[in-house]
């Protein structure tokens, strides 16, 4: 497996930010009560951590090793900043239903941790790639309990795509079933807890059989014993 098939293998699965280290749950539990939310976050997220492991390792030679944590939060507000302005600018209701979790990408640990395992010791391209695969990652599981919790709180799907989209995304809205009043547990942390739960469940239930596909048996060798015989 090649440099990229190993990022793409680690940050989509085997290394999963959502899945496996746990990083970042903050967002992961509070903005995915709906699948437009976790789409916008997961959008905001893929623009920081692409942007930050690039500049991270364009300019990793000339950080000093004893500051480099602090110049790396400064770099990623940096780019949580020009986010914010966008979002504010041409998303605003998404904003607006952000809220504070949209400045918080400043302290996710993922983005941190990858600025300083990786992108501060690789080249520029591999650096991208692997901010953008490990944002791909975070994101799967930012929507997929996006939509979860969607579907059974409410029985919709892209409720709101018109706020990060514009006014035409209002027919993107899928009714799935009709209920009078939402299921608040789902809708609160405890049930983004629970569901997160059934997923790395589900997760790693299937983790054998994927990584059996995925990855080539290794061929045991036989080891072969010379029998030595005391000479007199």
């Amino acid at each position: 497996m090649n440099t990229y098939g190993e990022l793409t293998w680690q940050g989509l699965w085997k290394n999963n930010p959502g899945l496996v280290q746990l990083l970042g749950l903050c967002p992961l539990l509070a903005v995915t009560s709906t699948l437009t939310n976790a789409l916008g976050m997961s959008l905001a997220t893929i623009l920081v951590m692409v942007g930050s492991n690039a500049t991270v390792s364009l300019i990793r030679q000339f950080i000093p090793k004893e500051i480099r944590i602090p110049i790396f939060v400064m770099i990623i507000a940096g780019y949580v900043t020009c986010v914010q302005l966008l979002f504010n600018a041409y998303a605003f209701g998404l904003y607006q239903s952000l809220g504070i979790f949209l400045p918080l990408i400043v302290t996710n640990c993922i983005i941190i941790g990858r600025a300083e395992a990786y992108a501060s010791k690789n080249a520029l391209i591999p650096s991208i790639y692997d901010g953008f695969i490990m944002a791909i990652g975070f994101s799967v599981v930012l929507v997929l309990l996006g939509a979860i919790r969607e579907v059974l709180g409410q029985g919709t799907l892209f409720d709101g795509a018109d706020l990060l989209l514009g006014p035409w995304a209002s027919s993107l809205r899928i009714e799935l079933f009709a209920i009078d009043q939402s299921f608040l547990f789902i809708m609160l942390p405890p049930g983004a807890f629970v569901a997160l739960g059934f997923i790395l469940a589900l997760k790693n239930s299937l983790n054998n059989k994927v990584e059996a596909m995925v990855v080539p048996p290794v061929e045991k060798k036989e080891i072969e014993r010379a029998r030595v015989s005391k000479v007199s």
